[in-house]
């Protein structure tokens, strides 16, 4: 085999491949003789077949074999011999005329062929001990743990059918009818809805309407949609919901104590404020988690600078694009209600690719040095995750992560790179510092709208 190298221009590489004839011959007469003993033709006994007669039936096919196999290990093994990592799968480019491929096809010529492929770039991992952090803490409040144990109070509060006219905190149970320029809309209609009065749930202005009805009454409630509301088809639009009050409840006592936790499942209200507190210091940890990688991740980028893979980049902006465009779909809008043009907003989130790539690659050649690695345990409890997801369609869903390389890559990634960044931080100076929950919020708004 002879291997060329006929173009290297930064990360990019071409590499021209010849394989003799005379080396495909060999590899089909090494095919033929075991193919000897294996097949039965008729007329001829076992293993007694001419391999002249067997090259003339079964010669183009395993020669066709052959081609396939040298096509699927090559790319690997010059890769390899070269010292070099490809950043993605390499092309082959053989030639398209058919009067050639013929030709090899029966042993009549070398078999030639190009691989294309840029190769993953080569760069020093700098000191981290620098780098400093300083990780927003948010302490958890007995009045705030408070307020979330009678927010689950309310939701276990039991209410009583009164004859009265509803009042805020009440519930109502209606059925409903909503329209638009005198058309029902999707989603609009229900039966038997349960409702609090002054709970938030509905469309504003919705709630209000129906202080004061009893049940019997039909009334119409008049409300005009958000201009941000969800569905676009129905944003800023005015809409009448006409109304039957099937029922009106009042709210029984909000008691917090262990009779209201026992209901919940628990032994005792400290249980559940236990439990309540640690969902919260969790919510709040997920928030800091997300500040001090930010940080990390940003101080590692002002440190690299060295060329990218051209297509690792696209395809990481196909990405970033595909969810962009399609979220702007589904919300009705348009770049110019984000304040922005499709050409700024392409340049912006190309950086963003950009941005990516490099950081991941910085992170796997940190990861490789740190002998960071994914247990087994990990990746099933992760495939579990994705499995749990689907209820229902368990078996298809664990199938094809078994059956699709890359969809199990696509579990390990992010695994391997959280495990990196906690690397990381066991390297760099991290300093806590006491916020308060609007400022850890605020700074999560922030950083969202640098992204």
């Amino acid at each position: 085999m002879q291997v060329t190298e006929t173009k290297a221009e930064g990360l990019k590489r071409e590499i021209e491949v010849v394989v003799p004839a005379s080396d495909l011959e060999a590899r089909l007469q090494t095919r033929l003789f075991e193919t000897k003993d294996q097949v039965k033709l008729k007329g001829f006994r076992p293993g007694k077949v001419p391999v002249a007669h067997l090259r003339k039936t079964y010669g183009r096919s395993l020669m066709a074999e052959i081609i396939n196999q040298i096509l699927n290990e090559t790319p690997r093994k010059v890769i390899a011999e070269r010292n070099e990592r490809s950043a993605m799968q390499p092309e082959v480019a053989m030639s398209e005329d058919e009067g050639e491929a013929e030709k090899v096809l029966a042993g009549g010529s070398d078999f030639k062929f190009t691989l294309r492929y840029e190769t993953l770039p080569t760069f020093e991992i700098k000191d981290t001990s620098g780098i400093a952090i300083e990780r927003p803490v948010v302490d958890v409040s007995e009045d705030e743990v408070e307020e979330q144990v009678k927010r689950i109070a309310e939701n276990a509060r039991t209410f009583e059918d009164k004859d009265g006219a509803a009042e805020s905190g009440d519930r109502v149970t209606m059925d409903f009818v909503g329209k638009v320029d005198g058309e029902a809309f999707q989603g609009g209609t229900a039966e038997d809805s349960s409702l609090v009065l002054g709970s938030g749930q509905f469309i504003p202005g919705f709630e209000d309407q129906l202080i004061g009805a009893k049940a019997g009454d039909t009334l119409e409630v008049k409300v005009t949609f958000p201009e941000e509301y969800g569905a676009s088809h129905l944003a800023g639009k005015d809409a009448v919901f006409d109304v039957t009050v099937k029922a009106v409840a009042a709210p029984g006592a909000l008691e917090l104590d262990d009779e209201m936790a026992k209901k919940l499942g628990l032994e005792s209200i400290d249980k559940l404020r236990e439990i309540v507190r640690g969902q919260i210091e969790s919510q709040f940890g997920t928030m800091t988690r997300q500040k001090v990688k930010r940080q990390l991740l940003d101080a590692l980028d002002g440190e690299y600078d060295f060329p990218l893979p051209e297509k690792l980049v696209e395809a990481e902006f196909d990405n970033i694009w595909t969810q962009v465009s399609r979220e702007l779909e589904q919300s009705g809008k348009t770049f110019e209600d984000e304040d922005t043009t499709e050409e700024k907003a392409r340049a912006d989130y190309r950086k963003l690719a950009e941005r990516r790539v490099r950081l991941g690659l910085v992170l796997s050649e940190i990861g490789e040095k740190a002998g960071v690695t994914i247990s087994d345990e990990e990746l099933q409890r992760a495939l579990f995750e994705q499995v749990r997801q689907y209820p229902g369609q368990e078996q298809q869903v664990y199938d094809y992560f078994r059956k699709t390389p890359e969809a199990i890559q696509s579990l390990r990634a992010p695994i391997y790179e959280e495990k990196v960044v906690d690397h990381l931080l066991a390297t760099v100076a991290v300093t806590d510092k006491t916020v308060t929950r609007e400022e850890l919020m605020k700074e999560d708004e922030d950083e969202s709208a640098a992204a």
